[in-house]
Order: structure tokens, then C-alpha cells, then sequence
């Protein structure tokens, strides 16, 4: 049994080569806790629909969570509760609200890609992640949150989000209360933050407003639990954090995927084009609607490949709590180790994906609907969603603790591709070949930086 650092033993690749030499099924030590992969859909089944009895989220990530959300919330309250407040924040998320976000989030774009400095001229070039790391964050903060919340990020929230994020990191599973300097800066940031959306919560009471917008603040301020008892306005503040920061992170690796494969691919990025030209008509100043954007397929075939290629969330663990035999393997897993599952390795395997190292949208034209696969579904508290165990595409998760921003970051991600492909061409800058490395070393698998683009805006007579 070998000890391997984080970095490593998150890569993909690392996944696929111990199954060549051991099968589905091994451990290793990370972080000096011993790990047992299991792979597959057999292995996602074990795992992510794992009864709470023998499995437990809350041990691996409250640790990390808890200091950065806050108390009460997440991970941080026994499983039903944490359920009840997924379920607070999908109703957020329906179909009738993701209608109503699509203006707000096209006109944040829009003026985003007008001023913003990185996009002055008419060509240049770009650091992609920092700057689609911008644009999510004021399409979901827009969206989700309210322009309250909109309003604070070119001021207040800008350095509290930054401290916050830097709460992530994986010493911390280990050591979260070491006093580290930028663990000191996030528990500063988590009080100031929660502040500042508690005192958006008692503006929005005193003023006797009528409820204005579909924003997920609203639906928290109105909530209340099964028991009765109504969110406090510490726990409506700690799941907008989780919001907020959650699909910023997810929304942000993508979309600096995709932008980055678009410019190796420029072919690909015109037939975005043609599209485009197709479904919405010559007039590029016309709003975008819902309807339409479900009208683009060659759009979310980019999207799901980028998904299967980059899925943002690369391992999923769960503790433990009973000894776990594996059926038809004779092991027993023991209360000692931690479970990892990885449905991403699924998504570069050439078993399931035929040439899966390959960037290739149109693969999707001859695979069902990855929704179509998911024939098993389980109500866990907040409505009915796929186990798992039947897709080979899980980039949003599955079981209890699937994404519930799923359709929110397809919309959102639609959007972002739509008009950054109507305003610019992209390219690789000059020198470079093929798509940079993936960085392993946080949470999110990101593109490695520096990752540079180059960009023309187009002289459209779309």
C-alpha cells in the first residue's frame, strides 16, 4: 500500500493505470488516511448511494465546509436537515425562475465583455480564468442572489470571496483550525460575509417590500423547516455563501475549458456560429430568451463534452461507519478507511467514450440524452434525482448529494457560450500547442495558468 500526495492521486490517469494493474477495487493512503477506490458504476452504486448507516459525507467534508459556509448549515446539521435545505434552494432553481435570470444574466455579459479591460480594442490576448472566473461570479451573484448581493462584489465582496475560496485547501481536510494566515483570513471573511448578507436580509424585511425577483435569498428569507421552525437569517447567510461560492467555482473551470478547447478548435467555434446565425436570426442585439436557448444542441454538446472531458469535481469521498463487504470480491472494507469514488474516470475511458482523450462535441450526436440514462431516481428529501448507477456521465455527482444547480449551470453556461462566440473569434496565441494541463492541486480541476488566449471581436453583421 503506497502513500501518494493529493495532486496526484486526484489525476484521472492515476485512476485508469491502478485499474490496469489492480481492477476497480484498491487502496491507497492520502493524507495518511488509508483510501479504497471503487471504480465503475458498480463502485458509484456502493458509494454515492451508500445507506447512511454505513456511509457518511458529513465526517469527510464538514472539516472543510464548516469554516467557510458557516454553523447550521450544509454539512455542518444532521443529513435530513441539510436535505430540507437542498430543498429550499431548488425551489429557487425551477424552470419558472431560470426564465426570469436569463436577461439578468445576458445584460451582466454583455456589459462585461463591452468594458471590462482584459477585452479593450479590438484583438488582444487573455488570461481565460481569471477572467470567465469574473463573468460567473456576477452572472450567478446577479442571478441567484439578488443586485443587492450583485451590487457588493465590485466592493465588499470581492476580498471577502477571495479570502473564503483560499479556505479551500487540502490541508485543511487534515488541520482546518491550524493557524495558518489564510486560515485566519477566512474565518474573518466568513463573519464579515455573513454579516453583510444578514444585513441585506433585515433591509429587504424593514422596508416592507413586496417580494421583487425570483432570487434564491427571497425563497430562504420564506422558508421554513418540517418542525416549524423558520430559517434564521445565520443560516439563509451560510447556504447563500455555500451557493454562491459552489457553482462560482464549477460554472468558472468549465467555461475557461471550453473557451480554451474553442480556441484550439476554431472550426468548432464557427459551426457555434452558424448555429447561432440559424436559431436566433441576423439580430445580434435581440434578447436572448429560455426558448431559445434550449434551441442550440451543438451548444450543449460542447458543454457535455467539455463535462466529460474536465468534470470539475474529479473524487468524491465518504466515511466508513461499518465494516462494507464488496459483493463478489470477498473484501471487507473497514471502519478505518475512506471510500473514493470517481465517476470521471468513466468519461476518459475509451471503454465507454470510443478515443475519449479527444475533444470532440459531435460524439454527442449519436449518444442519448446522458438524462435519458439515468433510469433509476430516488427522492432523498428535495425531489426525485438519478442514483447514478446507470450513467456513464455523472459530472454533477448522483445520489443524495447530487449538484441540485445542475439546470442552472446549463443555462448559465449556454449563455456564456452563446455570447462570448457571437462577440469574438478565438485562437491559441502564437507558440502554443494544444490545450494547457489540468492543475490538481485544489478541489476543482482547473486549467493550468498561465492559459492564455488570443481574441478578435468580430465585425458582425449577425
Amino acid at each position: 500500500m503506497e502513500n501518494y500526495p493529493p495532486s496526484q492521486a486526484k489525476d484521472p490517469e492515476f485512476m485508469l493505470n491502478h485499474v490496469l494493474q489492480y481492477g476497480d477495487v484498491f487502496t491507497f493512503i492520502l493524507l495518511g488516511r488509508k483510501v479504497t477506490v471503487y471504480l465503475g458504476s458498480k463502485g458509484n452504486q456502493f458509494i454515492l448511494n451508500g445507506a447512511l448507516k454505513d456511509v457518511n459525507a458529513e465526517e469527510i467534508y464538514s472539516v472543510l465546509t464548516t469554516p467557510v459556509f458557516g454553523k447550521e448549515v450544509v454539512y455542518d446539521v444532521p443529513n435530513a436537515k441539510f436535505m430540507e435545505q437542498k430543498k429550499f434552494i431548488k425551489f429557487g432553481l425551477a424552470t419558472s425562475a431560470l426564465r426570469t435570470y436569463v436577461p439578468l444574466m445576458e445584460d451582466e455579459i454583455r456589459n462585461f465583455i463591452k468594458n471590462a479591460s482584459p477585452f479593450k480594442g479590438s484583438s488582444g490576448s487573455v488570461q481565460l480564468p481569471p477572467v470567465m472566473a469574473q463573468i460567473t461570479i456576477f452572472t450567478a451573484s446577479r442571478s441567484l442572489q439578488g443586485k443587492e448581493v450583485r451590487q457588493k462584489l465590485d466592493t465588499t465582496f470581492a476580498k471577502l470571496y477571495h479570502d473564503l475560496d483560499d479556505g479551500f485547501q487540502p490541508i485543511n481536510f487534515m488541520l482546518p483550525w491550524f493557524p495558518l494566515p489564510q486560515n485566519h483570513r477566512r474565518d474573518l471573511a466568513q463573519k464579515k460575509m455573513t454579516q453583510v448578507y444578514s444585513d441585506i436580509i433585515r433591509s429587504r424585511r424593514s422596508s416592507s417590500k413586496a417580494r421583487d425577483s425570483e432570487d434564491v435569498l427571497w425563497t430562504m428569507m420564506e422558508s421554513t423547516y418540517k418542525d416549524g421552525t423558520p430559517v434564521s437569517d445565520s443560516q439563509a447567510a451560510g447556504m447563500m455563501i455555500a451557493l454562491l461560492m459552489a457553482g462560482q467555482h464549477s460554472s468558472s473551470v468549465t467555461s475557461s475549458w471550453i473557451m480554451l478547447h474553442l480556441a484550439n478548435e476554431p472550426k468548432i467555434m464557427e459551426e457555434l456560429y452558424e448555429e447561432q446565425q440559424y436559431v436566433l436570426g441576423s439580430d445580434a442585439s435581440k434578447p436572448l430568451t429560455y426558448d431559445d436557448l434550449q434551441n442550440l444542441p451543438m451548444a450543449m454538446n460542447v458543454i457535455r463534452e467539455t463535462l466529460r472531458l474536465h468534470p470539475p469535481i474529479h473524487s468524491i469521498m465518504r466515511k466508513v461507519k461499518k465494516p462494507l463487504p464488496i459483493e463478489g470480491t470477498g473484501w471487507i472494507v473497514p471502519p478505518s478507511h475512506v471510500l473514493l469514488a470517481a465517476p470521471a474516470t468513466m468519461g476518459k475511458s475509451d471503454t465507454y467514450f470510443p478515443k475519449a482523450a479527444n475533444w470532440d462535441p459531435h460524439r454527442w450526436e449519436v449518444i442519448a440524452d446522458p438524462k435519458d440514462q439515468e433510469k433509476e431516481k430516488m427522492d432523498y428529501g428535495y425531489g426525485l434525482v438519478s442514483t447514478g448507477a446507470d450513467s456513464t456521465y455523472l459530472p454533477f455527482g448522483a445520489g443524495r448529494h447530487r449538484c441540485i444547480g445542475e439546470s442552472f449551470a446549463y443555462l448559465q453556461l449556454t449563455i456564456i457560450v452563446t455570447l462570448m462566440v457571437r462577440e469574438f473569434k478565438l485562437k491559441n496565441v502564437e507558440g502554443s500547442k494544444g490545450i494547457v494541463s489540468t492543475d490538481y492541486s485544489s478541489l476543482f480541476a482547473r486549467p493550468l495558468e498561465p492559459a492564455f488566449v488570443r481574441w478578435e471581436r468580430r465585425q458582425s453583421d449577425f
